[in-house]
């Protein structure tokens, strides 16, 4: 498993660590194939005792989104078939929501863009204050395209999904969390003993009946179809004009997005 990724096991809980703090956790390719990974052995874990897998990142920030550098240059051949890599990253995602245990993600400081469609694949989010969320590939010229789109629809409703996906803006923790897009908000001093509490409640449970729990309410509200739209549209706006010099411009650091969440 890459460094980029760390995983340990305390107790009842497997931890996985997003490592790549000089970066501002933004996820490449290799920190991807580590998490998979990572709930590979997730699922051994389930066997051994442990009852609950908790995401985290190392540093200030759990993670600013992709790293758009491995789309640069943009004639690497994604632009012709798009497919095949938003199918193994929505794999991968889809991992860690059908795991057996239950996942808990811990965000603070930014959680955007990939970041927040990993986020969206756990069974809870816990924030700490001031942590700025938001999907804004709209302002990339594309739209969250491994997961996040349909997942945010059926935690928020399509209203709400609209508002924030159409116009790429942050969503304060306060309407998060009365939105159900989070479903705590500690201040910093008190994150871990927040995160503890949700630990404690769910280990205490039987972990059968967690476990089951779990995959009855996903296949309730199951729609695979809705990837397959995802994939399709993004692979039309991965080849435009507006995301190439989107891309560009972020790389060249003249992108006009105000990434403090306006």
């Amino acid at each position: 498993m890459s460094d980029l990724i760390v995983t340990r096991r305390d107790g009842a809980v497997f931890e996985v660590m997003l490592n790549r703090p000089e970066q501002r956790n933004t996820i490449n390719d290799d920190m991807m194939e580590g998490i998979s990974a990572a709930f590979d052995d997730a699922e051994q874990q389930f066997s051994q005792g442990a009852r609950v897998v908790i995401i985290r990142a190392a540093g200030r920030v759990f993670s600013s989104g992709i790293d758009l550098n491995q789309f640069h240059p943009l004639d690497s051949g994604l632009q012709d078939n798009l497919f095949p890599f938003t199918a193994r990253y929505q794999a991968i995602l889809n991992k860690i929501e059908r795991c057996s245990l239950p996942v808990i993600c811990v965000v603070q400081g930014y959680c955007l863009g990939l970041a927040l469609e990993l986020a969206l694949a756990c069974d809870f989010r816990i924030a700490a204050e001031r942590t700025k969320l938001g999907l804004p590939e709209a302002r990339l010229g594309i739209i969250p395209d491994v997961g996040g789109t349909v997942r945010l629809v059926k935690l928020i409703g399509p209203a709400r999904a609209k508002d924030l996906v159409m116009t790429g803006r942050n969503i304060d923790l306060p309407r998060a969390l009365e939105w159900g897009l989070v479903d705590a908000v500690y201040p910093k001093a008190d994150l871990e003993q927040g995160v503890a509490d949700y630990v404690a409640a769910l280990a205490a449970a039987a972990p059968l009946a967690v476990s089951y729990a779990k995959r009855v309410i996903n296949d309730i509200v199951d729609n695979p179809r809705g990837l397959n739209i995802e994939a399709w549209a993004q692979a039309q706006l991965f080849r435009s004009a507006d995301f190439r010099n989107a891309v560009q411009a972020v790389l060249d650091k003249t992108y006009p997005i105000d990434w403090e969440g306006r």
